[in-house]
């Protein structure tokens, strides 16, 4: 693909970047861009960057936040006692999408996968075990893909926590196996929230 612009060139190469998008969408998307006003796309730089210089992790769950504190981990109308682990914050906005599950979460930032290079050290387990281990909480709720990496943390988190008096639970395997737990539809992942079963190492 041949481009008369550099400047054309360079927005189409890093539109590209994006998972799922190939030249030709990028090529249509810098096209519609030129020809939204001028506020629009500065408006649109803006919140991109944005990302970068001004969103920040909750300290509490890990979670993308404005805040130190995320809204959830803030609301006082959440149930501290029980905590629902997810791989990434966009599993954490599928689960609070369904509407049934009132707790607080622990994001951790991936899944352990030896193969390619991810350990328990590089993810936010530990900052679970001592959530758990500061007290009030009742209740763990793994929820991950039905995966190979999503089984493989489950365990590892499991042994972590087994000497804690906390019940610790997964989701009903409403989700697929091989899925990913953030296409999942609405009902179904709502429906493995509310029979989740207790997970036994």
């Amino acid at each position: 693909m041949e481009f008369n612009s550099s400047i054309v060139e360079k927005a189409v190469d890093a539109l590209a970047s994006f998972p799922g998008v190939g030249k030709r969408t990028a090529l249509r998307m810098v096209m519609y861009l030129l020809k939204r006003p001028g506020n629009e796309v500065a408006g649109l730089a803006d919140a991109l960057l944005k990302l970068k210089t001004e969103l920040q992790l909750c300290t509490m769950c890990g979670n993308v936040s404005d805040a130190p504190l995320c809204s959830i981990c803030s609301n006082a109308r959440r149930n501290t006692a029980s905590i629902c682990v997810v791989e990434d914050f966009s599993d954490q906005m599928a689960v609070e999408g369904t509407g049934q599950f009132q707790g607080v979460y622990h994001i951790l930032g991936g899944l352990i996968a030896p193969i390619d290079g991810v350990g328990p050290d590089q993810l936010s387990i530990a900052n679970l075990v001592q959530r758990v281990s500061d007290g009030g909480v009742t209740e763990v709720i793994l929820a991950f893909s039905a995966t190979v990496e999503g089984d493989t943390t489950m365990f590892y988190i499991a042994k972590k926590l087994r000497d804690f008096p906390v019940k610790i639970s997964c989701i009903a395997r409403g989700i697929a196996i091989g899925g990913e737990l953030e296409y999942a539809d609405e009902i179904t992942l709502g429906r493995s929230i509310m029979n989740r079963t207790e997970y036994r190492v």
